[in-house]
């Protein structure tokens, strides 16, 4: 009981500050929505900005793109994750550590950029094909750029995830998971079976977790859509952050409602996805 009363205190002070700017930003947020900014002589509360986002034509298409680069960028970066982990689990620790950490230590920025060179019409990626004569010019190389599909965004998504995913799976691999896979073996399963009935079971709490944050991550993130993205249908945090941007204050009240709208659809998306999960579990 001592322990969990000392590991209590120690956590206190971040887990309150985290709080206080998780809940007063979330609060701060819902009041503009609503219309109430007194500091601009905004004092009269409704639902205009709702009405007005959920009334647009392009909040309906931000919400598809986004559900789909989401859920596309979390099932990629969890199955490769998963065959990663599953790869490195009996090599050296600290191997296995630097090829997933260099990563984690860029920021998506960065990683954007990155990507946007080697994949550009005119980056590494198009130079390379032409010289080895898989296509006539660089100008010829798709582009995977300002697309409809949003590739470039899903590439750096899953470039930057994966490591972090397959972290936690590699935690629990090289723990318990190894211990009760060896009993198994010793007691005549194959590797299939080993792996479903032994090791799935241990490793999908640490999967459903790690997947629900990359997929609530990419679903808030705006700065990759925002440099790799098409201009139209664009992402919802993009949408948001075009109206925050704008000159008038009287467009905050929309930009609040989308980010409002943003947290209730990732907080639906995340208890649906439990919930199967749970089922899934049972039903194992």
């Amino acid at each position: 009981m001592g322990g969990w009363v000392r590991i209590s205190l120690l956590l206190a002070p971040a887990v309150l500050v985290l709080g206080v700017l998780f809940t007063g930003g979330l609060y701060a947020a819902l009041v503009q929505s609503l219309g109430y900014m007194p500091a601009v002589g905004m004092t009269e509360v409704s639902l205009d900005a709702y009405r007005e986002v959920l009334g647009r034509e392009d909040f309906l298409d931000a919400l598809l793109l986004t559900v789909y680069v989401a859920g596309v960028s979390t099932a990629l970066t969890t199955v490769l994750a998963v065959l990663a982990a599953l790869a490195l689990r009996h090599g050296p620790g600290r191997v296995s550590s630097v090829v997933f950490q260099i990563p984690l230590t860029i920021p998506h920025l960065v990683a954007a950029v990155g990507i946007a060179l080697v994949i550009s019409q005119t980056g590494l990626g198009a130079r390379l094909a032409a010289a080895l004569g898989l296509i006539g010019s660089p100008a010829e190389f798709p582009a995977f750029l300002y697309d409809r599909y949003s590739v470039g965004v899903i590439l750096t998504y899953v470039w930057k995830e994966v490591p972090f995913v397959a972290l936690v799976v590699l935690a629990t691999l090289r723990g318990v998971a190894a211990d009760l896979e060896d009993v198994a073996r010793t007691l005549g399963a194959n590797a299939w079976q080993r792996f479903w009935y032994v090791v799935f079971p241990v490793v999908a709490p640490g999967i459903v977790a790690a997947s629900l944050i990359v997929f609530a991550f990419t679903f808030g993130a705006f700065e990759v859509p925002y440099l790799l993205g098409q201009d139209y249908p664009t992402m919802l945090p993009v949408v948001a952050y075009e109206e925050y941007r704008s000159i008038l204050l009287s467009d905050r009240p929309a930009a609040m409602a989308i980010n409002i709208l943003i947290a209730l659809i990732t907080a639906a998306f995340a208890a649906a996805y439990l919930r199967f999960a749970r089922n899934l579990g049972r039903r194992g």
